[in-house]
């Protein structure tokens, strides 16, 4: 069995400052999504562009997803606390560039910046709680941790509300820059590391490969419909030709993207493939919830945050109690409930009309958010129990990289679904700008306010149909893990 070691990075008495940075960190990036997605009707309405509106969050995860693997190499070689500085300093330099922005365009650029400074945040924050730690003490450190992603699901949606509505829409943006200053300030301080420099062959020409093939088959998700048939050959075209490199780069590396190996394993591959399938789901819901309460429904951002809070609060509670499920039960057990009550939530969202209340969302975020937390708890057990202490790192990190490449390709295929419904109708997706201002909404002629409306709901009622095939896609991967595998019949491999 391996054994614990002593924490390097920093002695007993100053591992709660470490502790509270690395949980100021995880905050600052887990209340960018919600924070974002609350506030980001009123931004399309400030910088017009609505046609971009999934690219503000598909650039950001996808270079969040391909920076991951590369930091958690270059961690390895050079220590935490490096990492640590360059992802928090690129995160808060993003953030800043995209409170300057004058048009929408630049936001998806710096956005993009953001990602990159986002790869580092969270996974650097986990690994440095897991060095100071020993595993007995992790189960009670993992449920503070789990309750940062509870306080910035209830913070995210009414702040974000309440800066768009009483600041600014840059202040979005701007608020995380307080918090990262001092948690990176907090590690400089009080964790000492000294890291052993080990030989690593870091594979930046599969990350550069991996986000070309990506980013090809985003832009034709998205925007293929409005580009010249010639102009979408060419970029599928070099998105395969990326991907075939990609594929010879990855058999002839020392050191892989994503480990080859693991993937003959079957719990690795069902539950990675599932941590996909919800991370793409709940993208695409936390993405354009907000747009459809507000523009379909005429609502408010603070009754579409809330909504979109409900969803996120319910989503850390249900992983908790996944706990508590998995040691009595089974992955599938818990894993099949929890895709049973995703296909449920995503179908009241799927048969919801404008007229709908707000109690008929409610449920709908209820039982996703609920769904989400039993799923992606079984999913992601069920990996790092299937594999050694030597490649439990980087069976995480690849199914946390699945995760982050399915929000990406998510936030655009809700997208594309709504953006092919509008130029369905004519090519309504200027109008929606004018629908989502409350001034000019107030200014629309009753005829003119029903057909926009009718048109945004129809481009989402489609966006819904596809996160309900998602659901149906975890219910059958969920199926699929072992009928009798539970945590408590596997050893502790080490």
């Amino acid at each position: 069995m391996h054994a614990a070691s002593p924490a390097p990075g920093a002695p007993p008495a100053r591992r709660s400052p470490v502790l509270a940075a690395c949980m100021m960190a995880t905050f600052m990036a887990a209340v960018e999504s919600t924070i974002v997605a609350t506030a980001m009707p009123g931004i399309a309405t400030a910088l017009g562009g609505f046609g971009l509106f999934s690219w503000v969050f598909s650039a950001y995860m996808l270079t969040q997803a391909v920076s991951i693997p590369v930091y958690g190499r270059l961690a390895d070689a050079y220590g935490r606390k490096p990492l640590f500085y360059a992802g928090t300093g690129l995160f808060l330099i993003g953030s800043v560039l995209c409170g300057f922005s004058h048009s929408m365009l630049q936001l998806v650029i710096f956005r993009a910046v953001q990602g990159l400074g986002a790869g580092g945040v969270q996974p650097m924050a986990n690994t440095i709680v897991a060095d100071i730690y020993s595993p007995p003490e992790r189960a009670r450190i993992q449920g503070l941790l789990s309750s940062v992603f509870a306080v910035s699901a209830l913070a995210g949606p009414t702040l974000g509300a309440f800066l768009v509505g009483y600041v600014s829409w840059q202040a979005v943006f701007w608020v995380n820059l307080p918090i990262g200053i001092a948690a990176s300030a907090m590690i400089a301080r009080f964790l000492r590391e000294d890291a052993g420099r080990r030989a690593h062959r870091v594979d930046y020409a599969g990350s550069v490969l991996l986000a070309l093939a990506v980013w090809a088959l985003l832009l034709l998700m998205v925007q293929g419909a409005s580009l010249g048939r010639a102009v979408a050959a060419a970029i599928g075209a070099g998105g395969l030709a990326a991907a075939a490199l990609l594929a010879w780069q990855e058999r002839r590396t020392p050191e892989p993207l994503l480990p080859i190996e693991l993937w003959r394993d079957r719990v690795i591959v069902l539950g990675s493939g599932g941590s996909c399938v919800i991370g793409a789901l709940s993208m695409g819901i936390i993405a354009f919830l907000p747009a459809y309460v507000q523009g379909a429904m005429g609502r408010s951002a603070a009754a579409a945050g809330a909504l979109l809070g409900l969803m996120m609060v319910a989503w850390p509670l249900s992983s908790a109690a996944a706990g508590q499920m998995l040691v009595r039960g089974t992955y599938r057990m818990t894993a099949t409930l929890g895709a049973l009550l995703l296909v449920s939530g995503c179908g009241a969202l799927a048969a919801m009309t404008p007229a709908c209340g707000i109690a008929w969302v409610a449920a709908g975020t209820l039982l996703v958010g609920i769904g989400m937390g039993l799923c992606n708890t079984s999913f992601m057990v069920s990996v790092q129990a299937a594999v050694s202490w030597q490649q439990r790192g980087a069976a995480t990190s690849s199914a946390m990289f699945l995760r982050f490449m399915g929000q990406a390709l998510g936030a655009a295929g809700f997208g594309a679904a709504l953006n092919l419904s509008l130029l369905a109708h004519g090519g309504a997706a200027r109008a929606v700008d004018e629908l989502m201002d409350p001034r000019l909404r107030s200014a629309l002629t009753a005829d003119a306010l029903a057909s926009l409306t009718g048109m945004v709901a129809d481009g989402m009622h489609d966006g819904y149909l596809l996160a309900l095939l998602l659901a149906a896609m975890a219910l059958a991967l969920a199926r699929l893990l072992p009928a009798r595998l539970s945590p408590a019949d596997q050893p502790l491999r080490r």
